[in-house]
């Protein structure tokens, strides 16, 4: 599988670029925030997403390792397909699309061209079971801060982002606070 291509810009179309690595020409799909700002003979790493089916293969690129991670995550929920998934990330800040989905917010989501009513409440259930199930196996484990890192692991931050985040949200919320209350409080610390 690719996980990243570093290499040379050759081309930039409406929902793809050309990626030039080594000689070889890469056609990765991408979403508006992704593709603003590049131009053709431009330098650019992508985190890449490969998606191989029996009649064609695809990659999917991304600036940040949250932004392939919450692809992939959203990609997991039944209807959502890649061309979806690239557009519902590329809609908004990862932090502000998981906090819409832990809040219950799919008017957030149903903004997004491709997604509506139905499909917003099926990856705002699914999501969100996911992150609480998170959550309920490190609260077997010991609980407290642990609680949170797994929850926002599971929305696909790194260990150390996880951690810092779940201090903040410790900090600003009394301890009788619930998980839910401190993953939101630790993606509202993400966000800034």
């Amino acid at each position: 599988m690719i996980a990243s291509l570093d290499g040379a810009i050759t081309l930039v179309s409406t929902d793809h670029v050309v990626l030039e690595v080594n000689g070889v020409g890469y056609r990765v799909y991408a979403g508006p925030s992704t593709l603003a700002g590049i131009s053709s003979g431009q330098r650019i790493k992508l985190h890449t997403h490969h998606l191989v089916r029996e009649d064609a293969q695809a990659l999917y690129g991304f600036r940040t390792t949250e932004e392939l991670a919450f692809f992939e995550l959203i990609t997991t929920v039944s209807g959502v397909g890649p061309k979806v998934g690239l557009a519902i990330v590329s809609s908004r800040p990862v932090a502000d699309l998981q906090l819409a989905i832990l809040q219950g917010d799919d008017a957030v989501l149903t903004a997004v061209s491709g997604v509506g009513k139905r499909l917003a409440g099926r990856i705002v259930l699914e999501l969100k079971e996911k992150v609480d199930a998170a959550g309920s196996a490190a609260a077997a484990d010991g609980g407290g801060e642990a609680e949170v890192v797994a929850a926002l692991e599971a929305l696909g931050y790194s260990s150390r982002e996880g951690r810092e985040a779940a201090r903040a949200a410790f900090a600003g919320l009394p301890p009788e606070a619930s998980l839910e209350d401190r993953v939101k409080e630790a993606l509202q610390a993400l966000r800034q």
